[in-house]
């Protein structure tokens, strides 16, 4: 099969993908036309349907789908002109080949994260983090199984261990260059910033946002679960408690951008920036690696805000 990230404008594709989302609409003309999401573990694509006839046979989303037509650009983005479709019969795909995954083995980073929870000193704080990165068996699974976005950036299996992991590598380097950040509490709160997404986001392949996640968002509930977890700890200090909390509350760094709290310590302020770099570069990587030619412009970035391009040969 042809993988989504291979392909390029003036590509024929009568592959099968997983659909991971359908939309009826109607265009500027009357006509009623289909807007498709398709998926596979390199990554998604959208695709429209503009004849909806015989030859288009009935699906929906989360089904398994051939897929007649042809590669096209839209304002710099790959879009498939659909021509056929059909549902894929059971043994006819490997769900597999439909999950994006982390290119990086997910037991080693684990192992490496177990590590971190191991040399946080503090023992309330380390006992708080064993509760769930060891003790608790169906959160360790969904951790490691969860992506870390819908589609932003880590938006494949092993995605929120991978960013979770890198933001805490750059943590805890901070704290060797400044000696004033108290490493125990920065490593548990880079380790715990994002566990909301374990409620906020669904497993896959479904990978969309609950109806918690719609209503609070991760960060109030992993702010709500880890308070769960220290009332369960006789003696967890008050003030451990709430810097940690706020950590977390305030890891997004502005209002605007969904944090309820702006940082107000020191700690937090580290873990804005660390998990806003990982995102900003894994976000641009990702882009890079979905171009034709990453040496090229690759047009206009929302999120960026900014026309891309990958960096030229030295």
């Amino acid at each position: 099969m042809k993988y989504i990230e291979t392909l390029r404008e003036g590509d024929w594709i009568g592959d099968i993908y997983l659909c991971r989302k359908k939309q009826s609409l109607v265009a500027k003309n009357g006509k009623t036309y289909y807007s498709i999401d398709l998926q596979d573990k390199t990554g998604m694509i959208n695709a429209k349907v503009w004849e909806i006839n015989s030859g288009i046979e009935h699906f929906e989303a989360l089904d398994y789908i051939k897929v007649d037509g042809d590669v096209t650009v839209f304002q710099g983005v790959p879009q498939i002109r659909v021509r056929r479709i059909r549902r894929a019969q059971e043994g006819e795909y490997l769900p597999s080949d439909y999950l994006p995954v982390s290119s990086k083995d997910i037991n080693q980073m684990y192992s490496e994260l177990l590590k971190f929870v191991g040399s946080v000193k503090n023992e309330k704080l380390r006992k708080l983090l064993e509760s769930f990165f060891v003790e608790d068996k169906e959160f360790v699974k969904s951790f490691r199984d969860h992506s870390a976005a819908k589609s932003v950036h880590h938006g494949f299996v092993g995605g929120l261990l991978e960013h979770t992991l890198s933001v805490t590598r750059m943590c805890d380097y901070y704290c060797t260059q400044y000696p004033i950040l108290k490493r125990d509490l920065l490593i548990a709160a880079a380790l715990f910033h994002d566990i909301g997404k374990t409620r906020e986001l669904s497993l896959f392949p479904e990978n969309d946002y609950t109806d918690d996640g719609q209503l609070l968002g991760h960060i109030v509930m992993g702010t709500e679960m880890v308070g769960e977890h220290i009332r369960r700890i006789p003696g967890f200090p008050a003030k451990t408690a709430a810097e940690l909390k706020h950590c977390i509350l305030a890891h997004h760094g502005e209002y605007e951008y969904g944090s309820p709290k702006k940082p107000a310590i020191i700690e937090a302020v580290a873990l804005n920036f660390a998990d806003n770099t990982d995102a900003k570069l894994q976000t641009f990587a990702e882009a890079l690696a979905g171009a034709k030619d990453p040496g090229e412009w690759l047009g206009f970035n929302r999120l960026f805000d900014s026309n891309l391009r990958g960096s030229t040969e030295l």
